[in-house]
């Protein structure tokens, strides 16, 4: 045991530095992270003012600019793209570098957390070997690190699960228009300035970016889906493609693409009905359980006493 202690530090100390050397040296590029890179640096000047405000809010935020344009670049040498958490991050509207801070961040204070943890253990008089607060340290580390991902995931999805409602109302109302005699770009663009929430400001802004870049909408609509991690408009842009010089035939594909949404939108409803009246009644076998045994816990101690 006096032998084995030290062998496990000195493994994890060595494969720690060895982390640190291979996060510092330079590695190969490919193809796509060279691309990637390319990207970034032309979406620097883009982000230059909101960069600049990020830096201007406190040393705190400077630091945190800081380290997520670093984890950032390292991320792009890695060819590490990550594009179901960038889905879920623009869905959210967050900033990819922001996000990357707060996972180092607060990997970094779960570094400290586990052996203060330890501490409070140690008091308590668990726990004695010198091995425990390394592995709680790594293990906080790890856990704090995963914790934004989660975060994201379970507020984008339900981000997208409103977005998805507002692209079946938004439907309907291209649709409504096409029938009044308006053609498909006054369409879109009318049915999207009706409301001024998130999901209809984020359509509004593609098909105005599709004007002034020459694009078509519907590829604005693709792209946005691209973007979103949204499969509805990435379909809605392949259908539209096909079917733009015919009204009669787009509105029967929006139509019907509505349709089909809102009984999706009732079976995930009634499915999510489906599953609450399932825990409620597993709660309530419980709480009548627990009731139970409540109840025949007194006369069976009396039981065994005399037993």
């Amino acid at each position: 045991m006096s032998l084995t202690m030290p062998i496990v530090v000195g493994v994890i100390l060595g494969l720690g530095v060895y982390a640190l050397v291979r996060a510092l040296m330079p590695a190969k590029r490919s193809a796509v992270a060279q691309v990637a890179r390319i990207d970034a640096m032309r979406a620097r000047g883009a982000a230059y003012e909101s960069a600049r405000q990020t830096r201007e809010t406190g040393r705190f935020g400077s630091l945190r600019a800081e380290v997520g344009e670093r984890v950032a670049d390292f991320y792009r040498q890695q060819g590490w793209e990550q594009r179901s958490l960038r889905a879920d991050l623009a869905v959210l509207d967050r900033s990819w570098e922001k996000f990357l801070a707060t996972k180092v961040l607060l990997a970094a204070a779960g570094l400290i957390f586990g052996p203060f943890l330890f501490a409070v253990v140690y008091t308590m008089g668990f726990g004695r070997s010198p091995v425990i607060p390394v592995w709680l340290a790594l293990v906080c580390a790890a856990l704090f690190f995963f914790l934004p991902d989660l975060e994201v995931r379970r507020d984008a999805a339900d981000k997208r699960r409103d977005l998805r409602r507002v692209i079946g109302a938004y439907l309907d109302l291209v649709s409504m228009s096409l029938a009044g005699g308006r053609g498909l770009p006054e369409a879109l663009m009318a049915a999207a300035e009706v409301s001024d929430g998130w999901a209809n400001q984020r359509i509004r802004n593609a098909l105005a970016d599709a004007r002034i870049t020459g694009v078509s909408q519907w590829q604005a609509l693709g792209a946005l889906g691209e973007e979103l991690g949204v499969e509805e408009l990435k379909d809605l842009s392949a259908s539209l493609a096909l079917v733009a010089d015919d009204g009669a035939k787009v509105r029967e594909s929006l139509a019907s693409r509505a349709e089909t949404m809102r009984h999706r939108e009732l079976a995930e409803i009634e499915g999510s009905a489906g599953e609450k009246s399932q825990s409620m009644l597993v709660a309530q076998l419980l709480l009548c359980a627990g009731f139970l045994v409540f109840l025949i816990f007194p006369a069976a101690m009396r039981v065994f006493q005399v037993g």
